[in-house]
C-alpha cells in the first residue's frame, strides 16, 4: 500500500515477489544486525511486520560499515531496490525478498533497550511494565492492540446497523452499591462530598431508557476497587448496552448475532447457534456457572445406586444423616496415574477454598481389572455397578466425593477444570460458547442470614416466580443471563425492573430503609414514576473477549498500559504522593 508521506513508500509487512526491482523506501526500528564479513543484513521492524536490509561491502563499502554501527531499536530510513533473497524465510511475510539499500538514514538513535523487543522476550513481567511502551513493540503485544481495535470496529458496526445510539454518560457520578468498593474523588468546590467513579453506567443506562433512547450502547470505562489478579484490574472496559421494550429472548438474540459477527469479522469463524444451560443444571453437572465444555467430563450422582445404598462403607452409610451428597466425575485415561498424581489430586480438593476430606479411588486398569481404595467395603460386581453408572471404560479413574452438596460440587467441579488442563483434555482449536440462565434472585448473606440480591437490585423477577416473591424469595429465579466463552464469563445482564411499585419491594426486602433508599436510588426511582418503559440489557467485557480472541493468559497483556497485581502503574508510578497543598485545597488531611 502506496503512502503519502516522503519518509516511506511501503510498509515493513508489505513487499513481496510482486514488488522485485521496485525503488521503494521503508521506515522502522532496527530488531537485528548480522555482519557477514562482505554482507550485512540488518532486520527492520515496524507494527506491519518486518523487512530484511541488505548491505554488500564491494558495493558500497561506507553504507556497508553505516549499517553494522546501527545498534538495536535504532529509527531508521531505508532506500533501495527490493530483490529475491537467495535465503528465503518462509515464516515471515517479506520472507522472499530483501532490500539492496542504496540509501541509509538515521531517523533517531536509541540507548540499548532493557529487554529484547521480540516475542520470545528476556524481560520479566514488571520490567515490561516499566517499560510499556517498549514492550508494546513486541509483535505479539502488538497484534493483541490490533485485535482489540478490530473488534471494537466490529461491535460498532453491528449496533450501528442494529439502530443502537452511542451515548457518553459521566464518569464522575453518585456513589451507588454495585457489589465492589468504589473508587471515590473529593470534590473541590463542595468540601466534605465525594464523586465515585462508576463501577458500570447501570443505573445511568436504565434512565436512558426511561428517556426514550430506546436502544443505547457505549463502550465504557469502568472502575472497581478490588483486589486484582490476572483477569481483574482496577479500571477495565465494557461494552455496555440497554435496550426497550424487549423481553429476554430479544436481547439473547441480539448478543448472539453480535458475537457471531465479532467471531467473523475478526477471526473469520462461523459460529453455531449458543446452547443455553439453567443455572441449577450448569452447578450439578459442572460444579460451576461458567463452565467449559470443551471437553465432557460431567459430575454424576451415584446416591440412588443399590450398590451405594446397601454398602457398609460407614462415609456412604453416614452420608444421608449428615445431608451429604455421593457424587463423582470420571477421569479418562487416569487409570496409569502414579500414587503421588493420585495425591495430589486429594490435596487439590482439600485446599482450604474446596474442603473435601478426600477422594474415593476407583481404576478400571487396562488389564481389565478393577482396584479401589475402598475394596474391603465394595465387592467387584459393586464397583462394576459404580463404574457403569459413570459411563467408565478400561484405563479411566473415578473420583468420587462425598460431603455437602454445596462444597461436593465446587470440589468436582474445580478437579474437572484442573484434569482438563493438565490431561490436555480440551481442544484448543475449539470455542465452548453458551448461555447461563435462570440464575437466583436472592441468595442469603453467610455472615449475616440476611437476603442479598445475587446480580444487582434492579433485576427483574422470572415471570413464573413472582408467586413466590412474597413469602418464599429464594425460591425466585431472575431475568438474568451469562455469556461463558471457554470457560470464562464475558457477558452478564438481566431484564430490569421498570414498575416503580416492585422496585420498592425489592428495595424493603433488601432492608433499606426509606431514607437509604432516597439517599442511594432517589433520582432513579423518581425516574421510573414518569413512564419507565419495559428495558434489560448487558455488559460485555471487552478485555477478557480480547484476551480469549489473542490466546492472551491475562487481560493485562491485551490493555495498552495495565496497572500490576497491586494495581500500580509501573511506567508512570502511580499511585503517587500528591503536594500537601492540593489535600488542603480539598479539605483532606492523611492519618499517620
Amino acid at each position: 500500500m502506496n503512502t503519502s508521506t516522503n519518509l516511506r513508500t511501503h510498509q515493513c509487512g508489505e513487499l513481496n515477489m510482486q514488488h522485485i526491482n521496485n525503488e521503494v523506501s521503508i521506515c522502522g526500528w532496527v530488531a537485528k544486525v548480522r555482519d557477514f564479513g562482505g554482507l550485512t543484513f540488518v532486520d527492520v521492524r515496524d507494527r506491519y511486520g518486518i523487512t530484511q536490509l541488505a548491505f554488500n561491502i564491494e558495493t558500497n563499502e561506507a553504507l556497508c560499515l553505516k549499517a553494522r554501527a546501527l545498534g538495536r531499536e535504532f529509527v531508521i530510513q531505508a532506500k533501495g531496490k527490493v530483490i529475491e533473497r537467495s535465503n528465503k524465510n518462509k515464516n515471515i511475510a517479506t520472507g522472499e525478498i530483501e532490500i539492496e539499500v542504496s540509501e541509509l538514514n538515521i531517523l533517531n538513535e536509541s540507548i540499548t533497550p532493557p529487554f529484547t523487543i521480540e516475542n520470545e522476550t528476556d524481560g520479566g513481567e514488571e520490567l515490561r511494565m516499566k517499560y510499556r511502551y517498549l514492550d508494546i513493540r513486541r509483535p505479539i503485544l502488538n497484534e493483541r492492540l490490533v485485535t482489540r481495535s478490530k473488534m471494537i470496529k466490529a461491535m460498532r458496526e453491528y449496533l450501528d446497523e442494529m439502530n443502537f445510539t452511542e451515548v457518553e454518560t459521566p464518569v464522575l457520578i453518585k456513589s451507588t452499591p454495585e457489589g465492589a468498593r468504589d473508587f471515590l474523588v473529593p470534590s473541590r468546590m463542595q468540601p466534605g462530598n465525594f464523586y465515585a467513579l462508576p463501577q458500570s453506567p447501570q443505573i445511568l443506562k436504565q434512565l436512558l431508557m426511561v428517556s426514550g433512547m430506546d436502544r443505547y450502547y457505549q463502550v465504557v470505562k469502568c472502575y472497581r476497587d478490588e483486589d486484582f489478579r490476572g483477569d481483574r484490574q482496577p479500571e477495565f472496559t465494557q461494552l455496555d448496552c440497554e435496550m426497550s421494550f424487549v423481553n429476554q429472548e430479544d436481547v439473547l438474540q441480539t448478543v448472539e448475532g453480535l458475537t457471531k459477527h465479532v467471531f467473523k469479522k475478526t477471526k473469520n469463524i462461523e459460529l453455531a447457534d449458543f446452547i443455553r444451560l439453567p443455572y441449577a443444571e450448569a452447578i450439578k453437572t459442572y460444579g460451576s456457572d461458567k463452565p467449559d465444555l470443551r471437553f465432557d467430563c460431567k459430575i454424576i450422582d451415584l446416591d440412588n445406586l443399590d450398590c451405594i445404598k446397601k454398602s457398609e462403607f460407614p462415609l456412604f452409610q453416614n452420608a444421608t444423616g449428615n445431608e451429604h451428597i455421593i457424587a463423582a466425575i470420571n477421569a479418562t485415561g487416569c487409570a496409569n496415574m502414579s500414587r503421588k498424581q493420585t495425591d495430589e489430586l486429594v490435596d487439590f480438593v482439600k485446599m482450604p477454598n474446596r474442603g473435601l476430606s478426600g477422594l474415593i479411588q476407583i481404576k478400571l486398569n487396562e488389564d481389565g481389572t478393577i482396584k479401589s481404595t475402598i475394596d474391603k467395603f465394595l465387592n467387584e460386581e459393586q464397583l462394576r455397578e459404580i463404574a457403569n453408572a459413570m459411563g467408565a471404560s478400561k484405563g479411566d479413574l473415578i473420583l468420587i466425593a462425598v460431603e455437602k452438596e454445596a462444597k461436593v460440587r465446587k470440589a468436582l467441579g474445580d478437579l474437572r477444570l484442573e484434569l482438563g488442563k493438565k490431561q490436555n483434555w480440551i481442544d484448543k482449536d475449539k470455542w465452548s460458547i453458551l448461555w447461563i440462565v435462570d440464575f437466583p434472585l436472592f441468595e442469603k448473606d453467610e455472615e449475616t442470614g440476611n437476603i442479598i440480591f445475587v446480580h444487582h437490585p434492579f433485576c427483574n423477577v422470572h415471570p413464573d416466580d413472582v408467586q413466590y416473591f412474597d413469602n418464599e424469595p429464594l425460591k425466585c429465579r431472575a431475568q438474568q443471563y451469562d455469556l461463558v466463552i471457554n470457560g470464562a464469563e464475558c457477558l452478564s445482564g438481566s431484564i430490569r425492573i421498570h414498575n416503580k411499585e416492585l422496585q420498592d419491594k425489592v428495595f424493603q426486602k433488601l432492608g433499606f430503609t426509606e431514607e437509604e433508599k432516597e439517599e442511594r436510588f432517589g433520582f432513579m426511582v423518581n425516574a421510573f414514576q414518569y413512564g419507565a418503559p419495559p428495558h434489560g440489557g448487558f455488559a460485555f467485557g471487552v478485555d477478557r473477549w480480547v484476551a480469549l480472541m489473542t490466546g492472551a493468559e491475562v487481560i493485562r497483556d491485551v490493555i495498552a498500559f495495565p496497572k500490576n497485581n497491586s494495581g500500580r502503574d509501573l511506567m508512570m508510578d502511580a499511585p503517587s504522593y500528591v503536594d500537601p497543598k492540593q489535600l488542603e485545597e480539598l479539605g483532606i488531611g492523611l492519618k499517620k
